[in-house]
């Protein structure tokens, strides 16, 4: 467990380019949003990867926004900060889906590297159920190039993977439930399959400050979750204020298709 003082966070994710183990909600807060997602699964359907849903359910709209996550987010990348993404991360039990070595910023397109990640645990996130591994420093080389691959089992669209990357550096960055990591968007990073006996469940939320633009076109959005946006280069994305309403159902379809359209165009 890494303390939570706020200026030691910031020393260490400056060193490294994460932080992991940082508590945000207690275990039966966490089961409470877990629970509140495996029900908008029955409804929805499988909700692994599936962009800006903090658009249509409002379990990850609060997780995103809890004051303790954007004083976080405050703290590295400053009193100004766009909600950009938000998706669960899910690796079923016995899958053989991965994540292998790269890094978030390759194919979003966006102009500027102040963003951050967090990874938030609603269930145990271990060596066993696969975890996320990062390789502290890693950020500091900037961007690292990728080759695609054909492997159906790995999570990301192109299957994007730095080679040659020297896993002796890795570490684990096990969490329990209701625990976050938070990672810089050019930190190496990858995770292995689930061998546990239960879901690994995450949430993960991407965030940006305001100067930061979309390069690959004028439609990208984003939501205003704390300060000011006074660049104003986003289209603004619509909190969920009930689950799953089906105008906003409707309109995170074609969030998504943008989403992916811009992950897989390099």
């Amino acid at each position: 467990m890494i303390s939570t003082d706020m200026q030691g966070l910031k020393q260490s994710y400056q060193r490294d380019g994460f932080v992991s183990g940082v508590d945000i909600i207690n275990h039966s807060e966490a089961a409470g949003h877990r629970q509140a997602m495996e029900i908008a699964e029955s409804e929805f359907g499988p909700l692994h990867y599936k962009s800006k849903v903090h658009t249509i359910l409002r379990s990850p709209l609060q997780l995103a926004t809890l004051p303790v996550v954007l004083d976080i987010i405050e703290e590295l990348i400053g009193p100004d900060i766009l909600l950009y993404n938000v998706t669960y991360i899910v690796k079923e039990v016995g899958a053989l889906s991965h994540v292998s070595w790269h890094q978030d910023l390759t194919y979003w397109g966006l102009s500027h590297d102040d963003q951050v990640s967090m990874w938030l645990a609603l269930s145990p996130t271990t060596a066993e159920s696969g975890c996320m591994r990062m390789i502290p420093g890693s950020y500091l080389n900037g961007h690292r190039k990728h080759d695609f691959t054909e492997d159906q089992t790995n999570v990301l669209f192109q299957g994007q993977t730095v080679p040659d990357v020297d896993e002796d550096k890795a570490v684990m960055c096990t969490l329990e439930p209701g625990e976050a990591s938070f990672h810089h968007g050019w930190t190496l990073h990858s995770s292995m399959p689930n061998n546990s006996k239960d879901r690994r469940i995450g949430l993960n939320a991407q965030y940006l400050a305001p100067h930061v633009s979309q390069t690959k076109h004028d439609i990208d959005s984003a939501m205003l979750v704390r300060g000011r946006d006074n660049f104003k280069h986003f289209l603004e994305d619509i909190p969920a204020e009930i689950d799953l309403d089906p105008a906003a159902v409707a309109r995170q379809v074609e969030l998504e298709t943008r989403y992916i359209e811009i992950a897989g165009n390099e």
